[in-house]
């Protein structure tokens, strides 16, 4: 089963990809971006793991690409996304909406880890 985490406080995307890479993993990170709001958060996604052109941009959309991934390599993937907090505080309901997502899809997708990072 995939991972869910928030790292340790003061871990950096790059730290969190580094041992991705270590350990054979794939790291995808997602840009500042998606701190925007909602849409600027589901565009920063799809872009950090070349999401096909069909993806609808939309919470069911993300959850639906982040169960599949069969575009990507085989072996695990590991969305990196720092900075994650700054969506909370410009819509904090998008926040929890999207942590609700990743954290059900990681859990679904064996192939998926989520790494929550504060830079």
């Amino acid at each position: 089963m995939g991972a869910f985490e928030e790292a340790p406080h003061g871990t950096t995307a790059a730290e969190v990809a580094a041992r991705a890479r270590r350990r054979g993993a794939v790291p995808h990170e997602v840009d500042a971006s998606a701190s925007r709001g909602k849409d600027a958060a589901l565009d920063a996604f799809g872009r950090a793991l070349s999401f096909p052109s069909w993806y609808g941009r939309n919470l069911d959309a993300l959850y639906d690409c982040l169960t599949d991934l069969s575009w990507l390599p085989a072996g695990e993937h590991v969305l990196v996304w720092p900075g994650h907090r700054a969506l909370g505080g410009v819509d904090r309901p998008a926040y929890e909406a999207v942590r609700t997502v990743l954290a059900e899809a990681a859990q679904a997708n064996p192939r998926l880890s989520v790494v929550l990072t504060d830079s």
